[in-house]
Parts: C-alpha cells; sequence; structure tokens
C-alpha cells in the first residue's frame, strides 16, 4: 500500500494508503471525499460549542436583534419553544444575537462537549504525527457521533434553519462564508480576497469534480494510475497536494522542514557565541602557566626546579 501524506498549501491534512494500481479518478475523488468531511465535522464542533453554551439557533429575522426590537415587531420564536434540552435550560444570553440563550444543563451541556473533543481526535491533524491513517469511515463515525450527542440533549429535534441541522441533512449553505469562497472570489463587501493564506486555503470546500492532486510539481493525472507516477513500490510514501482546478501548481516542498530549520539557526547561533567567547579569551596571559614553560624539562634535571629566592 502506497502511504499518501495530503496537504493543503504547507498544511498537513492527513494520511490515506491506497494499492498503486488504484486508479487516479477514484484516488482523487476519495481524497477531497475525506478532505471535505474533515471540514464538516470541523464546522459542526464549532457550531456545536456555540450550542451547548448558547442554545439553539433564532429565527434569520430574529437574529442580531436587541430583546426591544423583538418585542416591538412582535416577532416570535416558535421553534425555541419546541427545542428545549434534556433536564431543563439555564439562560445565558448570546452577546452576538444568532441563538436564544437557552442553553442546556451542566450535565447535557458535558455530553455535547465530550463528544466533540471525541470527534475532533478522529479528525485532528496529529493523527499524522501519530502516523494514523484517516479513512472515510472514520470521519462517517465522528459524524454519527456528533448526531447522537446532539439527538440526546435535544430529542425534539433542532429548528430547521439550525446550521447543525442543515450540516446534517446536507442542506448547509456555506455561501458567504470562508468555506463557500474559493480562493481569489470576492467577499461580500465586493474586494477579491487576492493571495490566499495556507490557513484560509485549508477551509475552502474542494468540489470533487473540481479536485487535483499534485505530487513533485506533477499532476496525478485522473486517466491514470498510481502506480505510473510512484512506481511499484508498495512501501512508497509521497506528499500530495490537494488543489482546486484552475488554481495552477502548488507551492513546492521546501527542501527542509521549518522544525530542522530552526535547528540549523540555533545550532549555527550556538556556534557564532562559542567564536565571539574564543575571540574574548585570544589573550597570552596562557604563557605564564607552568606547562607553557619550555625549560621546565631542563630544570627539573639539573634540580633547580623548584628554587625560590628570597631577600635576606
Amino acid at each position: 500500500m502506497v502511504l499518501l501524506h495530503v496537504k493543503r498549501g504547507d498544511e498537513s491534512q492527513f494520511l490515506l494508503q491506497a494499492p498503486g494500481s488504484t486508479e487516479l479518478e477514484e484516488l482523487t475523488v476519495q481524497v477531497a471525499r475525506i478532505y471535505n468531511a474533515r471540514l464538516k465535522v470541523q464546522r459542526l464542533c464549532s457550531e456545536m460549542e456555540e450550542l451547548a453554551e448558547h442554545g439553539v439557533f433564532l429565527p434569520p429575522n430574529m437574529q442580531g436583534l436587541t430583546d426591544d426590537q423583538i418585542e416591538e415587531l412582535k416577532l416570535r420564536d416558535e421553534w425555541g419553544e419546541k427545542c428545549i434540552p434534556s433536564g431543563g435550560s439555564l439562560f445565558k444570553k448570546d452577546d452576538i444575537g444568532r441563538r436564544n440563550g437557552q442553553a442546556p444543563n451542566e450535565k447535557m451541556k458535558q455530553v455535547l462537549k465530550k463528544t466533540i473533543e471525541e470527534a475532533k481526535a478522529i479528525i485532528s491533524k496529529k493523527q499524522v504525527e501519530a502516523s494514523v491513517c484517516v479513512t472515510m469511515e472514520m470521519v462517517k463515525d465522528a459524524l454519527d457521533q456528533l448526531r447522537g450527542a446532539v439527538m440526546i440533549v435535544y430529542p425534539m429535534g433542532l429548528p430547521p434553519y439550525d446550521p447543525i441541522r442543515m450540516e446534517f441533512e446536507n442542506k448547509e449553505d456555506l455561501s458567504g462564508t470562508q468555506e463557500g469562497r474559493p480562493p481569489g472570489s470576492a467577499h461580500p463587501g465586493g474586494a477579491t480576497s487576492g493571495a490566499v493564506s495556507d490557513d484560509q486555503a485549508a477551509l475552502s470546500v474542494i468540489e470533487e469534480s473540481e479536485a487535483q492532486l499534485w505530487w513533485a510539481a506533477k499532476e496525478l493525472r485522473r486517466t491514470k494510475k498510481l502506480l505510473d507516477f510512484v512506481g511499484k513500490n508498495e512501501k512508497t510514501k509521497i506528499i500530495v497536494k490537494i488543489q482546486q482546478r484552475g488554481q495552477g501548481a502548488p507551492a513546492r516542498e521546501p527542501i527542509i522542514s521549518s522544525e530542522e530549520q530552526k535547528q540549523l539557526m540555533l545550532y549555527y547561533h550556538r556556534r557564532q557565541e562559542e567564536l565571539k567567547k574564543l575571540e574574548e579569551n585570544d589573550d597570552d596571559s596562557c604563557l605564564n602557566s607552568p606547562w607553557a614553560d619550555n625549560t621546565a624539562l631542563k630544570r627539573h634535571f639539573h634540580g633547580v626546579k623548584d628554587i625560590k629566592w628570597r631577600p635576606r
């Protein structure tokens, strides 16, 4: 099995194993699917943290309004009255004005938070350091755990406009968000985003049909097999970069990693400090030491080694 270290930009994403005989069409779709599913888990974890703190989503026409404005407009949160967390709720106002403030009690909150931590661990980028390969089944398991936790805390379900429910039903609307906006596209305000950092690129969802895999500055064309590029050695490990079609070739991997560069700079800094100390100690005071006396051996044989002259 060929080991693929998948990256987006310079940021590690996950490890994946595939036979060398795998069709690159199938492999590209598989990588894009896992990549996008990991982003979905991240979005769900972020929204569920807010759910645990401030309750369910407010209706779109009530978001951002003050209590006085809601009362004046005679608006009513009908779904908020139905979606009551198990064990009752505790009021904790959402300063942003997106959620109704009816948070779950402490016990239910811990159910959500524990599940969030477990799901984050499954898709964590630390899995790369631990040499753990991520599969679509693992990501689906994380999604199922999150869905189960929400059903435990909110047995009546969530409002249809709540982003958590929309994510579970695959109806999420990412337009106008970081993940729904491809690099270089226009922001909601009208200005283009221009150059995109690695962190921003890592948040962009990539359509399976638009995904490209690159290795060693070469595009892994979908019409070929993996072994056409890496050979028949099944123990090969390669770094592949996932990219949106039309963005061009990603940057090549650096010759040395950032950590190796830090260690190298630290070594040269220490060496420079040592040379400075040697320059400061470069004097002739050592010539007065007994071991530097070139007549010591002669005086030793003449028996005049320890003669001391004292005034009478």
